[in-house]
């Protein structure tokens, strides 16, 4: 029922556009929303019947705020920016999937190629997206191959084997005017956009003069760049009578769950399909025009968006300037065909495989009711890691509602004194992590879980009584076979997770998740260990020309493996030589 404060506050909202965010008994933000008509929308909540996850919701208010914005467009931005800070447990969101790799070129003097997830960076030009980073990096390999751009990222001082094949212009050892590399961009660009006969016939004339001087070798690799490219036309050739870049979205529905569905067409081709499997919350078409909008935060804008309902057309258009089509027939309508079964088809499969994901709000309440705590809807974890002692480090990972949120991670370099004192390196972590965390004014946690049993749970309830806080600690205990086995907490009590399969599964990918950052962040610590200890002392080895020495050999073992010949591609003789014994004095 209704509660009086919250009737006099629906009483006194206005009917203009704008964000509301709805909270429960301890002013947690559980949702966050978007409102044309914020009266209108809010009152809706309270005034209709609800069922399932909506009603739970409305069932947990006791106030909420509003923000008034000038448009729809603005109420948008504001409530994305809202979720994405505050990550209430009522909002769907989609997964952070993968971008299509680009190709780019830098626009500086030397230019060179890579491939990119994302067109941020102004000081490149980007062809693309491609369906896949094989088919990118196919097509970056035939480029690199034919035209003669750098190919080091760091310039060495002499030129290297791509010179001496006359696939460099090297830049290393002399100045290239910009006309020469104008172009070449220009020659590129060309060849992406389709117009590589030109380079195919300058080849084939290659290969005849090759050919008839008896350079038969140079003739057949002339052979092989030629079928490269007639490789890549092949696969840049589907029958697509218009080149216009367009998204078509579609969706299903079936028993509380919700199936989004997009075929993402470029340059007249299908570069693949990403379908979305939500819980139903919401009326139908505003949930799927949330999605579509979650979607486009993180993808690029088509020209052109073909949707399968005229009401998530009509929440698009007003937000976006690109043409929203709902088709009623023609090749258009086919492909709103294609992406509804797909997206029938992604809920079948739902349906058919484990879902710990939906259950993970039941899974938190379990959690919580078997630690006697309140729901932990913000859990962190935290574990260290060190070899014998050395290169002592700590890690934290955040999980909320489930879910790992990547940017709340953080690293430690841990007290030398606390190296190998799993307990020590414990409280160190703790303090540091929530003394900054009170300092900066975060949120903090709903339930710490550390690696580790009694004694790892003391050391972080230490920390927090020192500090004056007051958060939940469980700890991970394992068996006599180091097998993770259940919680303990700071009563010494422990819930047997043999008991609780899907909760064990939960707590177990998050234990993994913490583990895996822990150890990572020690190998690499460890790395810049050993390559300190190895440049140590040699003369004219500046931070440039380590740089470069550990963006080639990615670990000190790969440049222990180096021979004399390929340190000299990247350092002056007497520097490689210098390293060289360095190198293999210290293997003895």
């Amino acid at each position: 029922m209704i509660n009086e404060k919250i009737k006099r506050e629906i009483a006194l909202l206005p009917s203009s556009p704008g964000v509301y965010l709805m909270k429960d008994e301890a002013g947690t933000i559980i949702y966050v929303g978007k409102a044309k008509n914020l009266q209108k929308r809010v009152s809706q909540y309270f005034l209709r019947p609800q069922a399932g996850k909506v009603q739970a919701m409305v069932l947990r208010i006791r106030d909420f705020d509003t923000i008034l914005t000038s448009n729809e467009k603005e109420a948008l931005i504001l409530e994305m920016n809202l979720i994405k800070e505050h990550y209430p447990r009522y909002n769907v969101l989609l997964k952070d999937n993968s971008h299509y790799p680009y190709i780019a070129i830098s626009k500086s003097h030397d230019p060179y190629l890579k491939i990119v997830r994302d067109k941020r960076n102004k000081n490149m030009l980007y062809f693309g997206p491609y369906p896949n980073s094989s088919s990118a990096y196919q097509i970056v390999n035939l480029l690199n191959k034919i035209f003669p751009l750098r190919k080091c990222k760091t310039l060495p001082k002499i030129p290297c084997l791509y010179y001496h094949l006359g696939q460099c212009l090297a830049p290393c050892i002399q100045a290239i005017d910009q006309a020469t590399y104008d172009d070449l961009i220009k020659q590129i660009t060309r060849f992406l956009k389709g117009y590589d006969g030109e380079v195919s016939k300058a080849i084939e004339q290659k290969m005849f003069v090759a050919a008839r001087d008896m350079k038969y070798e140079l003739a057949a690799e002339y052979k092989k760049t030629l079928d490269a490219i007639k490789a890549v036309q092949l696969t840049q050739s589907v029958e697509a009578k218009d080149k216009i870049e367009r998204d078509i979205f579609a969706y299903s529905a079936r028993e509380g769950y919700r199936s989004l569905a997009v075929l993402v067409y470029r340059r007249g081709l299908l570069l693949g399909k990403e379908t979305f499997v939500v819980e139903a919350f919401d009326e139908e078409s505003e949930q799927i025009s949330d999605l579509i909008f979650q979607y486009y935060q993180k993808h690029e804008l088509p020209k052109e968006i073909i949707v399968a309902d005229r009401h998530i057309a009509k929440h698009l258009q007003e937000i976006y300037e690109q043409p929203v089509i709902l088709p009623t027939r023609g090749k258009k309508l086919e492909l709103i065909t294609l992406a509804k079964t797909n997206a029938a088809h992604s809920l079948d499969e739902h349906f058919l495989t484990a879902r710990l994901e939906d259950n993970q709000d039941a899974l938190l309440q379990e959690l919580g009711q078997q630690l006697k705590i309140k729901t932990p809807y913000f859990i962190v974890l935290f574990d260290n890691a060190h070899l014998q002692g050395s290169s002592p480090v700590g890690a934290m990972v955040a999980f909320i509602n489930g879910e790992p949120v990547k940017k709340l991670y953080r690293k430690f370099h841990l007290d030398q004194q606390n190296a190998g004192n799993d307990v020590g390196a414990m409280k160190e972590i703790i303090t540091r992590r929530f003394k900054r965390a009170v300092e900066a004014n975060e949120r903090l946690a709903d339930l710490i879980i550390v690696d580790g049993g009694l004694a790892q749970v003391n050391a972080a309830n230490n920390a927090l009584q020192e500090l004056n806080l007051s958060i939940p600690v469980a700890g991970l205990v394992k068996n006599d076979k180091h097998q993770t086995r259940g919680l303990i907490n700071r009563q010494s009590e422990i819930v047997d997770l043999d008991h609780h399969r899907k909760l064990f599964f939960l707590l177990m990918r998050m234990q993994d998740e913490v583990h895996r950052y822990a150890i990572s962040f020690h190998r690499k610590t460890r790395e810049k260990g050993v390559y300190a200890s190895i440049f140590d002392d040699v003369a004219g080895l500046g931070s440039k020309r380590k740089m470069s020495l550990q963006k080639v050999y990615q670990s000190p073992d790969a440049l222990k493996q180096a021979s004399l010949d390929d340190l000299r591609q990247l350092l002056p003789k007497k520097v490689a030589e210098a390293l060289y014994k360095k190198i293999h004095l210290e293997d003895v």
